[in-house]
């Protein structure tokens, strides 16, 4: 809720129908979780591309990026954690509201955050569980962040010092431990073409 009551809502001129029509898709928000390491980032930006390659409206948020601006006040407390998904959660949907696909690469451990967002955006929200294990994401520690963390160097790492609440019910489990990129991309762009793209 605002804190002033002075804030209205303003009526936008251009209609959901007349986006859709002109975009030829709904605009949707795919939320990917999973733990640092499953294959969010890659597969978000893979897809992001092929969508854009096949005329979407697309756009991808991304966790490191949005932390470098929109959330540069936030670290990674609990409580932290959670204001951070709920900004995302609030711009991810702007963008859907625009028209957009857009796909976030958040982390989001914590589950009743995720659900948080769904509730309050039920029509655009869902939740794409990148499925890797806490050994797969282990072994390949892309950045080096899995080795700190045991060494006591990173605090508050989800897997290790800090818990990762996987989805009750996602829309859509992509097996990333199991399969390769580009299964796991083909898995995405079905998805997509049959919750958002016009039959």
């Amino acid at each position: 809720m605002p804190k002033s009551k002075d804030v209205f809502t303003v009526a936008h001129r251009v209609s959901e129908a007349d986006r859709v029509a002109a975009n030829r898709h709904r605009g949707g928000i795919l939320w990917f979780t999973g733990l640092s390491g499953a294959g969010k980032s890659t597969l978000a930006i893979e897809l992001e591309k092929a969508l854009f390659a096949r005329r979407y409206q697309v756009y991808t948020l991304d966790g490191d990026n949005v932390r470098q601006g929109l959330n540069t006040d936030l670290g990674f407390s609990p409580a932290d954690r959670t204001e951070n998904i709920r900004r995302i959660g609030e711009v991810a949907a702007l963008f859907a509201e625009a028209g957009f696909v857009v796909v976030t690469a958040f982390i989001s451990p914590y589950r009743a955050d995720r659900e948080r967002i769904r509730a309050r955006h039920p029509k655009y929200f869902n939740e794409v569980y990148i499925n890797a294990s806490l050994d797969v994401c282990e072994a390949r520690d892309t950045k080096g962040l899995y080795r700190r963390a045991r060494a006591g160097e990173l605090k508050e790492f989800t897997g290790i010092s800090a818990p990762y609440e996987p989805p009750a019910a996602a829309e859509l489990e992509v097996r990333a431990g199991e399969k390769s990129i580009e299964a796991c991309l083909a898995d995405l762009l079905a998805f997509v073409e049959r919750r958002l793209a016009l039959k």
